[in-house]
């Protein structure tokens, strides 16, 4: 990128303050520049306006450690190697092997709209670092980036430039990662605070399955709904590392970064690099209260504004109802069977295209496969128009078969390394998006299809991983692949602004703030095992709200994991987010049918508070999964509860259901399943329809029924 515009830079004789305050929301920040590097001295509760920026750093001052220097090497926001910081430096730079160890000096600081601008040079005059730092103002959101400027006459080669580095305070001493794989994404994994460093790596080419940037630090007996937590996410599609580092003196910090392959970045004279964004929240209500604040940020900045208030629409995805076997008339059948049960949407998945009977071919062909629509899409398209549905359609712009008409043509567009064996994956290599005869060529394409079709979705695929991410000049290309990724969708919405994106990559592979930029909607997981779904769709909630949740009624039988669930359990999970269906509607038996109908029914009903309100989840125990979503003005809610095991009890125990106005009363109402099976006359049956307080569902609870494993309850309360 082009160097920042240094028009807002003081001279050096004007004076820099020694702390600035930036506060919004519930929190305050404050930034030491009493020294040479700028250093978050306070992030957290909102401090009073007694509050001096003197009387925390005396508070925070550091004694002399035994066998240490007097003055340790600050945790700024970039820590320097030139100043003998011992941990992982924030940049790290050299010069053919020369003036790598950086070390740099204020320059200037900017105030104006709850956001900081610190200059800094180094102190060769040869290197400017910026940093960016900003308070949302409605949701205290922490978004902070750094920018690496070369004013050197010679070619500057960047190690690691991560986002500016967070001091974390002794007491937060658990750390809450997410690890996960293919169809099992966003699995939390919780771990005690060490001396040493918790590292997370991904070097996927995509936000990854198994290394999802986020991490949430909080302390010990912090739980959902009350504790302190910090809560971070770096928002990048591509490679990225993360460190929650904790020196031998006590002090720990955050570092978050893209992860740069060897000489993937080197710039030019006069150029620079600016790190991925990071995004932070502080919280002193649980983990509740962090998701609260990312969920809002999203809503209000990274939620595209023509989808404002946009309706979003039930879908029917063809993919597991008919795999590759696809023809005009199961097509049509299951378009009528999609709009008698209430569908608004639907989705044309991988298949229609030509020569592609298997994931074997034709990737990279995106032309109407004759055989199977010998009039094109058109029939299909108009068939599901006049049944009042939107049509949708599945592509994989990024991925080309070897047994392709493009790879024939061109086998010079793939990524690879020379020398080494082609690593296939999925039978697919991957295109160099970075070229611009490859940026043109899927370009028309897509601008052809949207162009012919009234195509209103489109659902992007990325079904592997970049394993051998290099281009036809031999260099590392992750970065430049992910930049030209975010063009490609860029100009294709500029082209199509009323078109909706999907983020698919194998599932969540590609689920991040970054991509969230240029699409709608995220796929959560391949799998739609509903017993799976609970856990990845709870791992999910902790960064995005429900309405970017991909949440799909699968088959009878899941053709991952091979288990059968009710249409009960399959419905109500899916509702729960933007629901769609992929069962085979035309195998559905009545019961199976009217009881889907009801559960998309009853998602209509209630989207606009499951699109709109507070996700609360609920503390239970490992065998159970609880969640909440309350309106703002909470005047209704929506709880789900779900048994994934047997009891350990005989008899249940209660389900509180927080974030209710304890000052207000409200009516409870089971809506979902219709038709709970007990095993005997239930205490939930008494509650049904009848009105408690706010209060009084909170601090006690309702007593729970004996249930079944694999069976859930959607309550509804309202206020009266």
């Amino acid at each position: 990128v082009d160097g920042i515009a240094n028009n807002n830079e003081i001279s050096m004789s004007e004076q820099i303050k020694p702390f600035y305050t930036l506060s919004a929301y519930q929190t305050s920040l404050v930034l030491d520049c009493r020294n040479s590097a700028p250093a978050i001295l306070y992030w957290g509760p909102r401090l009073s306006e007694h509050t001096q920026s003197d009387s925390l750093a005396q508070l925070s001052q550091l004694e002399e450690a035994p066998a240490s220097p007097p003055q340790q090497a600050p945790i700024s926001l970039s820590p320097e190697l030139g100043l003998g910081f011992q941990g992982n430096p924030g940049i790290e730079v050299h010069r053919q092997g020369q003036c790598w160890g950086l070390c740099t000096q204020i320059k200037s600081v900017t105030e104006s709209n709850n956001q900081l601008i610190i200059s800094s040079i180094s102190t060769s005059g040869d290197i400017a670092v910026t940093h960016i730092l900003a308070l949302d103002g409605a949701t205290g959101v922490l978004t902070a980036s750094t920018q690496l400027e070369n004013r050197g006459d010679t070619d500057l080669s960047i190690q690691q430039c991560n986002a500016p580095s967070v001091p974390l305070p002794m007491h937060l001493t658990k750390i809450l990662g997410f690890r996960g794989r293919w169809a099992n994404e966003f699995q939390v994994q919780s771990i005690d605070r060490f001396v040493g460093a918790y590292v997370r790596e991904n070097r996927s080419g995509r936000t990854s399955h198994d290394c999802f940037p986020g991490v949430i630090v909080h302390a010990e007996h912090t739980n959902e709904s009350v504790g302190e937590a910090y809560g971070f996410h770096l928002g990048w599609s591509g490679n990225h590392q993360m460190r929650i580092e904790e020196q031998s003196s006590g002090r720990a910090y955050a570092q978050f970064g893209e992860l740069l392959y060897p000489g993937e970045i080197c710039l030019k004279p006069n150029h620079s690099y600016q790190s991925p964004t990071l995004y932070g929240a502080t919280s002193q209500q649980g983990l509740n209260g962090l998701s609260h604040c990312f969920h809002r940020y999203i809503r209000g900045h990274l939620t595209d504004s023509r989808m404002q208030g946009k309706l979003k629409r039930v879908h029917f995805n063809t993919w597991e109802a008919m795999y590759f076997d696809q023809s005009e008339s199961r097509l049509f059948a299951l378009v009528d069977a999609a709009a008698e049960i209430g569908i608004e949407r639907f989705v044309l998945d991988d298949g229609w295209f030509k020569n592609r009977c298997s994931d074997a071919t034709a990737l990279g062909d995106w032309v109407v496969d004759a055989d199977k629509f010998p009039k094109g899409l058109s029939p299909l398209i108009d068939r599901v128009i006049a049944k009042g549905m939107e049509f949708g359609l599945w592509i994989e712009p990024e991925m080309v078969s070897p047994d392709s008409d493009l790879y024939r043509a061109h086998p010079d567009w793939v990524l690879g390394i020379e020398g080494a064996p082609t690593v296939l994956a999925r039978n697919q290599l991957v295109l160099d998006l970075s070229r611009s005869d490859v940026q043109q060529y899927l370009f028309n394409a897509l601008n052809t299809l949207l162009s012919d079709y009234p195509i209103s979705y489109l659902k992007w695929d990325m079904n592997r991983a970049i394993h051998q991410p290099g281009n036809s000049q031999g260099r590392a290309t992750v970065h430049s692949q992910t930049q030209a990724l975010y063009q490609l969708l860029a100009k294709i919405r500029k082209a199509y602004p009323q078109l909706e994106i999907e983020s698919c990559a194998s599932g969540g592979g590609r689920a991040d703030f970054g991509i969230l930029q240029y699409t709608d909607r995220i796929w959560t997981s391949d799998n739609n095992d509903a017993l799976d779904r609970l856990r990845i769709q709870k791992g999910f909630s902790y960064f995005f709200p429900p309405e970017l949740m991909g949440a799909h009624v699968g088959p009878r039988e899941c053709h991952i994991t091979g288990r059968v669930h009710s249409m009960a359990l399959r419905a109500g999970v899916a509702l729960l987010g933007d629901m769609g269906v992929e069962a085979n509607l035309l195998e559905l038996d009545d019961a199976e049918k009217a009881e889907l109908m009801a559960a998309i029914a009853l998602h209509k009903e209630h989207r606009e508070l499951l699109f709109s309100g507070d996700v609360v989840r609920l503390d239970l125990n490992p065998w159970q999964i609880g969640l909440g979503v309350i309106g703002a003005d909470q005047q209704q809610a929506l709880f789900c509860y779900a048994l994934l095991e047997s009891e350990s009890n005989a008899i249940a125990g209660r389900l509180r259901l927080p974030g209710l106005d304890t000052q207000s009363s409200y009516q409870l109402d089971i809506i979902w399943p219709h038709n709970l099976d007990n095993y005997a006359d239930s205490a939930l049956d008494a509650s049904n329809g009848s009105v408690f307080s706010g209060d009084a569902l909170n601090q006690l609870g309702l007593q729970l029924p004996i249930m079944r494993p694999a069976e859930l309850l959607i309550l509804r309360v309202q206020k009266v």
